[in-house]
């Protein structure tokens, strides 16, 4: 088995990003945890921090999860982003899919199990 991840949670909900970071501890899926409730600071901090994986949101203000992923896209970065939303459109989940980093659309609240499913995924994706 490989290193646990190096995580980056962009949530603008603080208590979201208090929940997945209890259970991405509770499912040893990373040791290190880092989270941002502004999307645009998580963006300039992205090359400082080098994430292994971004849990993302989709409905965030000012900056969206979409327009992260255009952000991404544009300097050319290739950091595995697992989507986490409140969004349950067939639309989104289709869009997502021409994200190349997009390697996950998971719908809240997680749960220990869908942590441990996304650990097992990833495991043998890397």
């Amino acid at each position: 088995m490989s290193d646990p991840f190096k995580i980056m949670l962009v949530d603008d909900q603080q208590m979201a990003n208090f929940i997945n970071k209890k259970l991405i501890e509770i499912t040893q899926l990373a040791t290190d945890v880092i989270d941002y409730t502004l999307p645009e600071k998580a963006l300039v901090e992205l090359e400082e921090h080098q994430p292994d994986i971004i849990f993302l949101d989709l409905n965030m203000p000012k900056i969206s999860g979409w327009e992260f992923l255009d952000s991404l896209t544009q300097s050319q970065n290739t950091t595995k982003v697992v989507i986490v939303t409140s969004s349950t459109s067939e639309l989104d989940k289709q869009k997502a899919q021409n994200y190349i980093q997009v390697v996950d659309f998971l719908i809240k609240p997680l749960t220990k199990n869908t942590m441990l499913s996304l650990k097992s995924k990833l495991r043998s994706a890397s």
